[in-house]
């Protein structure tokens, strides 16, 4: 089985997006003044995603505008797999990818929340056995270096199959201690993008619990959240077309280039990036970033998670006020793939604002600048709206 864990360009592309953003709706720009208003956002959406299935883009695409208490505008084109004509409807599952790494950082904050672990945790004290069988230079790696990328550690293990044999728990043990037996390859407490670290800092969170990550983020995030249609691995149920499939890009000279699949990342991932759920559910996670008060963790604790080191904290792309004035603060960003799903988001606190952009296909080297190309259309819609309704 061949697990595409690619490079990530992403974090670039929408740093540049953003900053291409900022240059695109500032107030002085005649654009942003268009006499043609958009008076319903969700027809817009549908009509350039439609163009992008036209154009070959993708088999699907989804994309939305959310606030923190509802669904403001959501569309979605395409099909859920390639050579059926069963549409991708704005009600599907998606597979998130690496966006859900700020989910697993939030499930660690309701345990540093609870005392059962702190920022500085180090593996070593909280899995006493490890000290005997890893390498010096992770002694004393600490939870924050791992949910900020900083611990030396490479971007995967060796293996994500590794001892299938063993439940889960013990699987993910496994995996750590034959990855953390040599030298750290990568430079301690420098910013290296890292699956492996994330689902380290889930083992964290089965030792001192006694409970899967699985088992935890669906008692401590979805159940809490009303988010019931999150799960694990594909979307869809195998061989079926109940929800939208992954597809790879392959060369074909017949007109379809897009060849759906089925080959998704091994359990073990999981905490790195491996949720499905719909767009509503996923709006109920973003809420929490876009308001303070809410009753689900003290916001002392999601403000950590928005504290980057360099430009990452706790599973996000933290981008600075002084670069997107247009947010009136940070902008929070993402993007996830496992080959064949490429998602998007982008938050915007002050403005009360998280724009979602997937599609169920990858290709590499293309997708990702077809879904930050939607993105910018659609932050540049509703800023548009907002200044007509302001007016």
């Amino acid at each position: 089985m061949m697990y595409r864990l690619k490079k990530y360009s992403w974090v670039v592309g929408l740093i540049l997006l953003v900053l291409l953003i900022n240059k695109s709706i500032s107030p002085t720009q005649a654009k942003f003044a268009e006499k043609t208003e958009v008076t319903n956002r969700s027809d817009q959406i549908h009509n350039d995603l439609a163009d992008l299935i036209l154009d070959g883009k993708a088999p699907g695409m989804i994309a939305a505008i959310i606030s923190s208490d509802s669904v403001i505008a959501i569309a979605s084109a395409g099909v859920r797999k390639a050579g059926s004509d069963i549409a991708f409807t704005t009600h599907d599952n998606i597979h998130l990818g690496s966006c859900a790494k700020v989910m697993t950082s939030v499930l660690l904050a309701t345990l540093v929340a609870e005392g059962k672990l702190s920022w500085e945790s180090k593996l070593t004290d909280v899995i006493p056995e490890l000290k005997k069988n890893i390498h010096p230079d992770f002694q004393n790696v600490t939870l924050w270096q791992l949910l900020t990328h900083r611990t030396g550690l490479r971007k995967n293990p060796s293996d994500w199959s590794a001892h299938s044999d063993k439940e889960i728990i013990e699987r993910r043990l496994a995996i750590l201690q034959d990855n953390l037996e040599s030298a750290a390859s990568n430079d301690i407490g420098e910013f290296h993008y890292s699956n492996l670290g994330y689902m380290i800092a889930a083992c964290m969170a089965e030792k001192v619990t006694g409970m899967s990550w699985e088992t935890l983020i669906r008692e401590r995030l979805f159940e809490p959240l009303g988010m019931s249609s999150a799960g694990f691995g594909a979307p869809h149920t195998p061989d079926q077309i109940d929800q939208p499939w992954g597809h790879s890009w392959v060369f074909s000279l017949f007109g379809n280039n897009w060849e759906p699949d089925q080959d998704y990342n091994p359990e073990a991932l999981g905490p790195a990036g491996r949720v499905h759920c719909n767009i509503a559910d996923w709006a109920k996670f973003l809420s929490l970033f876009l308001n303070d008060d809410n009753s689900f963790i003290d916001s002392k604790y999601l403000h950590k998670l928005i504290t980057p080191i360099g430009y990452f904290a706790g599973g996000w792309v933290v981008l600075k006020e002084k670069d997107q004035p247009w947010a009136k603060g940070i902008v929070l960003v993402h993007s996830g793939s496992n080959g064949i799903w490429f998602t998007s988001v982008m938050v915007a606190p002050r403005l009360n604002r998280a724009y979602i952009v997937a599609t169920n296909s990858r290709e590499f080297g293309s997708t990702e600048g077809v879904c930050q190309e939607m993105l910018s259309k659609i932050v540049k819609m509703d800023m548009k709206k907002s200044k007509q309704t302001n007016e």
